[in-house]
């Protein structure tokens, strides 16, 4: 059992085709959205531009920062292993008594828990010097020793927690620092 066809209305007009898309549109389509790659292009070089610039700014306070701690370094290592080690030294023996070599050993101690503050805190803002965000940046698009280690730029997960907290070996055989 078949169904009944619907029966045609003899004055109705025919279905048109469907028109075939204008070229000129089409094409007018595309120059637009090359425009807004492009413009978002360059939106995007600017955007690493400013990173980089605040990086290098960010490392170059650093590294001043760094020469300084190190100068106070020096002098806590050397003026304080002189003059502070001579002044009490003598005021240890005569004053309590203590012998020369205990005298000596404990301003030993002193000096060289000041040198090794300021060793660490030069340490500390020379880490800075690094350009983290910058490498972390240039790794998720592909660029740098760290590529491999990072979601790529698409990706929602941050650069920042990626990759392992020890250096590997990358394809090259060249050792990778984790930051």
């Amino acid at each position: 059992m078949s169904q009944p066809r619907p029966e045609r209305d003899p004055d109705a007009t025919p279905d048109p085709k469907p028109a075939a898309p204008d070229l000129l549109a089409s094409l007018r389509e595309v120059g637009s959205a090359a425009q807004a790659t492009v413009k978002e292009a360059g939106a995007t070089v600017s955007a690493l531009r400013t990173l980089v610039a605040a990086d290098v700014s960010l490392a170059r306070s650093a590294f001043g920062r760094t020469l300084a701690f190190t100068g106070i370094a020096i002098v806590f290592g050397a003026s304080a292993w002189l003059l502070l080690m001579a002044a009490l030294i003598v005021f240890l023996s005569t004053q309590l008594g203590l012998p020369w070599s205990a005298s000596l050993l404990g301003c030993a101690v002193l000096s060289a828990l000041a040198a090794y503050w300021a060793v660490r805190q030069g340490e500390r803002y020379f880490d800075h010097t690094r350009m983290q965000a910058t490498r972390r940046q240039l790794a998720r698009l592909g660029i740098g020793e760290r590529a491999e280690l990072v979601p790529n730029a698409d990706s929602p997960a941050p650069a920042r927690n990626a990759g392992p907290a020890a250096p590997t070996v990358n394809k090259d055989g060249v050792e990778v620092s984790p930051e």
